[in-house]
């Protein structure tokens, strides 16, 4: 039997996202109803900029006191798209404590209070959604902790940034350098103004975290997550990477230790073989490629950001949340269970490769060669070019730990012999 008292939505910002997602309520209101079993009513509207004019929002449910709305009381769901951490924060664990359930899409608020967040939610016996805060209208967070919580994560591979792998696909695909693939990603829209969050891999970490911690039922904060960005990647990189049947992509990996013991999340560009299934990944889109036990391998891929599929997203999540508050229930939590440690950069074992200029000379080869052994690193494969004097000497390892790495690459610079280290990349994906 269909309840005829609507259930009250608080949308927090209006900006691309929030617009579309009242859009989508406005437009697709019945359907939503029959899906839910009650009709949905946006109640208020929190924005920063009142007199801004927006389509198809009635002009008395636009707010500037966002507190005030989240703490009428009559409010069922609060959506918060407004990003950032503070307001955001406050004003989720007030909707809260005054009995609403939240849809949120803010990925460094997950990532940096994501358990403080759970905590309040369960406290209050409220929901917290958060599927658009990861890889756009792909379905991720919701497959994770519900369609395999019968089984074991090991592992989660992903492309989640849709401005890096703009860039990177056009460096790779026009032989492009890294600036002018940027200047058109910006012309185009795919890029900000000030790309650093997105170039510099502080996007992709706080996906990183959140996807570690559901996979892993441990929790993994956003300062717990390696990073590394892209700005330093050449026209050159892209050559060896083709040389070796590779290209190369910004990553976040979360994964299980061998043993079982502990997880590690960490986000650098790496290469991968063209075999793969990211490899094939272009322009703006997302893929995540989950490894687990039982299931297998699994891809997840599609738009991952943008108006329309974060609302398509956030949309989900309502309906979800919605449909709780109608039973009387309340859906999964956060499970932190695990609780396994998260490990240092440091242990990471992976192949590389590295770019090394040196001199033109006999025994250069030998004396790379004794380093690598002696710090326990094995050699896959070496390719030398040299002319007149000088010589570039490109070493591809077998599996190895970060830190013996980084002790082999100070051990190099420190050789006559060796000119500088022109790039290390790490290879993924095997």
């Amino acid at each position: 039997m269909m309840r005829t008292r609507p259930l009250k939505v608080a949308l927090l910002g209006c900006g691309v996202v929030g617009s579309e997602v009242a859009r989508i309520m406005t437009t697709h209101a019945d359907d939503l109803t029959a899906r839910i079993g009650a009709p949905v009513e946006l109640a208020g509207v929190a924005v920063r900029r009142p007199d801004k004019v927006r389509e198809g929002i009635p002009a008395d449910l636009v707010t500037t006191d966002a507190t005030a709305l989240v703490k009428r009381g009559d409010i069922d769901v609060v959506v918060e798209v407004i990003g950032g951490i503070e307001p955001a924060r406050t004003l989720i664990t007030t909707a809260f404590e005054h009995g609403a359930s939240v849809v949120s899409a803010n990925k460094a608020l997950l990532a940096q209070d994501g358990a403080a967040l759970h905590a309040a939610a369960e406290a209050n016996d409220r929901d917290l959604y958060y599927e658009a805060a990861v890889a756009g209208a792909i379905p991720l967070i919701r497959p994770l902790r519900e369609s395999l919580a019968g089984d074991k994560v090991n592992r989660v591979l992903g492309i989640v940034n849709g401005t890096t792998n703009f860039i990177l696909d056009k460096m790779d695909s026009t032989g492009a350098g890294y600036q002018e693939a940027l200047d058109e990603a910006t012309a185009l829209g795919y890029a900000e103004a000030d790309p650093t969050a997105d170039v510099e891999g502080f996007d992709a970490a706080a996906k990183a975290a959140i996807l570690a911690g559901i996979a892993f039922h441990t929790r993994v904060r956003l300062d717990d997550v390696y990073r590394e960005g892209m700005t330093e990647i050449t026209a050159a990189d892209f050559v060896s990477a083709k040389e070796m049947a590779c290209t190369i992509k910004l990553l976040a990996i979360c994964e299980r230790a061998e043993d079982g013991g502990s997880v590690t999340a960490r986000v650098h560009p790496a290469m991968i073989p063209l075999t793969h299934p990211l490899a094939s990944v272009r322009g703006a889109y997302n893929a995540v490629f989950v490894e687990s036990d039982a299931a297998g391998q699994l891809m997840f891929y599609g738009p991952g950001a943008g108006g329309s599929p974060t609302a398509s997203a956030v949309l989900g999540d309502l309906v979800a949340v919605c449909r709780n508050r109608l039973s009387g229930a309340t859906g999964p939590g956060e499970s932190a269970y695990a609780a396994l440690p998260v490990s240092s950069m440091g242990e990471v074992v992976t192949r590389y490769h590295i770019s090394l200029d040196v001199a033109d000379k006999p025994g250069v080869l030998a004396q790379v060669a004794t380093v690598f052994a002696e710090h326990g690193v094995s050699i896959d494969t070496v390719r030398q070019q040299g002319k007149d004097g000088e010589a570039s000497l490109v070493v591809v390892t077998h599996r190895a730990s970060d830190a013996a790495l980084g002790g082999t690459v100070e051990a190099l610079r420190k050789l006559d012999t060796v000119r500088g280290v022109a790039s290390i990349m790490r290879v993924e994906g095997e």
